[in-house]
């Protein structure tokens, strides 16, 4: 079946080729993204781009920047330690992390760590509400977070270097470098950071004790244009990290955790006039090691191999019709201390179609079909339009089938692994409306999700055992406002959002564990030449920490301030000087029961770009 699948891509790249060679387009100095299809297929559901200045202000973790400038809800088991979102409503497992348009949710727990990302080595964030299945497979239900690397081929040497400093000897060293010529363009970002995250508790005796973290992180793009309509790209991540976990009570063992993860891609592309062509070649590996006691060198492991070939051919019909056809094929490799060697191959197929009818109305229409021995793989769709009904009034509607597929621990887990599960299944439906004024923006969605055959782990006589048992309804509401004037030299910007989220367990009626209600942001901006301020406001109302709802273990509401000061100096304000107050008013919370979060600390940190 694999050699089959690998001939049919060299048949299928060669053809292709040969129906564009005589309508180049030359690529000049043109941005080269991997996810193209994000932009393009995304028109009838709410993304949100975050931008440079965003993602400065919101270091040092990935946790930080979504938590307080998206609607998504995080779950931390304390301060830089484990942590998990709910995206409208959805557990986490049923949001899907895209590097470059490849899914790396972990094969072993089906979700990602978003404190094991670094967002300031990526050089754009996108967040994807709602189902993506259909573009990026198991997990894309709630919704998707992209972390793209681009690369330019104008010419040029540029550097930065960004360091910080703040309270529990909190560090962060990022270094970023660019070398660009005719032909090769080069991108290198490395970022070390670390904490002893020995805080003080607020209204409490005691501190935080075993948290101390260290990261490293090195993201490399190369790039080389074969001639004006081909390129080869090269995309490369590692990550290498160690915690040490948090501890509820002194008396317990310390134990830590260290992380290892590596993604690599490579991509050859060729762009003609009425067709684009991608080849994709990627290899992921993750691994884990779990320390029961950082005193002593025993530990357990796991770790998964991933390999992934995908086609994708793009072919514009007329100037209002674009369509793609996409072939993938995934292989996953894991073994570990309680899972046997296993190998899992997946082989994909998609067609996706864009039909701008009017300058006002577009559709979308998309399907995916998969092949594998391991589960029985559903088939999913999206189908979507926009109707700009007037200058300022955008309407969209969107409906989908998503699903989420059993990890390697769900199904080869000594002893309690369960093979016949069924990948979880989810039916969605979204109505978004888009209201643009001059300077002021509105966005508000309403959404309807129906999962079945959730899994989860349940006792099976003296151990546990994972069942396909849950029937889950979500339905919501999200807004984002945005907003900014200039009057002379003085800059004023306002962003906002909101959801309401009621996600329930269909037979019981109860909301889902660590699922708040409501959850709202809000940064107000300020800048005057060379100096700019900001206030940001978190708000998450209460969570419930067991599935009966026993208002007694409530996790409580909480509101978090963040106050920060920039000033850009040099002749062309290449260098920054800012400091920065989180938790201004010393709240008392906890994200997770019984795990207390810092409170007041301070940062100091200069940006120098040269």
């Amino acid at each position: 079946m694999k050699h089959s699948i690998f001939l049919f891509l060299a048949t299928f790249v060669f053809v292709s080729t040969l129906y564009g060679q005589d309508k180049p387009i030359d690529l000049g100095e043109v941005l080269i993204v991997a996810d193209t299809k994000l932009e393009d297929f995304s028109n009838t559901q709410e993304t949100t781009i975050l931008t440079d200045s965003i993602i400065r202000k919101s270091k040092p973790s990935l946790t930080n920047l979504l938590n307080t400038n998206t609607t998504i809800y995080f779950k931390e088991n304390g301060a830089g330690m484990v942590s998990s979102p709910s995206f409208r409503g959805t557990t986490a497992q049923q949001t899907a992390v895209v590097w470059n348009g490849i899914n790396i949710n972990s094969q072993l727990n089906g979700q990602t760590d978003f404190n094991t990302i670094n967002p300031t080595v990526f050089d754009k964030l996108t967040v994807r509400s709602g189902g993506g299945s259909v573009l990026y497979g198991s997990g894309a239900i709630g919704g998707t977070i992209h972390l793209t690397n681009t690369l330019s081929y104008k010419k040029g040497f540029r550097n930065s270097v960004s360091l910080d400093y703040g309270s529990f000897d909190t560090y962060a060293v990022t270094y970023t470098g660019e070398v660009v010529t005719n032909k090769f363009s080069t991108k290198i970002a490395v970022n070390r950071s670390g904490s002893e995250n020995d805080f003080e508790y607020v209204e409490k005796e005691g501190k935080n004790l075993n948290g101390s973290f260290y990261n490293t992180s090195v993201n490399t793009t190369i790039g080389y244009k074969i001639d004006e309509v081909n390129s080869l790209t090269l995309y490369n991540y590692v990550y290498d990290g160690e915690r040490h976990f948090s501890l509820i009570f002194p008396s317990e063992l310390p134990t830590k955790y260290k992380d290892f993860n590596t993604r690599n891609l490579l991509e050859w592309k060729g762009n003609y006039a009425d067709f684009t062509s991608k080849l994709k070649f990627a290899y992921i590996t993750e691994e884990y090691k779990y320390f029961p006691s950082i005193a002593k060198s025993n530990f357990s492991t796991a770790n998964v191999e991933s390999f992934v070939a995908k086609y994708d051919a793009g072919f514009t019909i007329s100037e209002d019709i674009q369509v793609n056809g996409v072939l993938d094929f995934t292989q996953n490799k894991g073994e570990g201390t309680n899972i046997q060697q296993e190998t899992r191959n997946i082989t994909a197929f998609n067609l996706l179609l864009k039909h701008q009818v009017s300058n006002r109305f577009l559709y979308e229409i998309t399907a995916r079909k998969e092949i594998t021995n391991t589960y029985e793989s559903p088939f999913l769709y999206s189908a979507g339009a926009s109707f700009k009904a007037t200058d300022f009034y955008t309407i969209k509607v969107n409906t989908s089938k998503n699903f989420r597929i059993p990890t390697f621990n769900d199904l080869y887990w000594q002893g309690s692994g369960n093979p016949d599960l069924k990948p979880e299944t989810s039916y969605q439906a979204e109505l978004g409306n888009h209201f643009n004024f001059q300077n002021f923006e509105i966005g508000v969605t309403t959404y309807y999700n129906a999962l079945q055959d959730m899994i989860r782990w349940l006792p099976n006589g003296s151990a546990w055992m994972p069942v396909n048992t849950d029937r889950v309804k979500i339905y919501g509401l999200e807004s984002q406002l945005g907003w900014n004037h200039t009057i002379g030299k003085h800059h004023f910007s306002a962003n906002a959002t909101y959801a309401y989220t009621v996600s329930k367990n269909d037979k019981t009626e109860k909301q889902l564990i660590y699922v708040p209600y409501h959850k709202g942001t809000a940064t107000l901006g300020y800048a005057l030449d060379r100096l700019s301020a900001y206030y940001q406001l978190l708000y998450v109302g209460e969570v419930f920490s067991n599935s009966d709802n026993d208002p007694e273990f409530n996790v409580d509401a909480y509101n978090i301030s963040t106050v920060g000061l920039d000033y850009s100096f040099g002749k062309n304000k290449n260098y920054t000087l800012g400091f920065t107050v989180r938790n201004l008013l010393n709240t008392a919370y906890e994200s997770v029961a019984s795990r207390a979060m810092p409170g007041r600390n301070y940062n100091l940190h200069i940006n120098l770009n040269f």
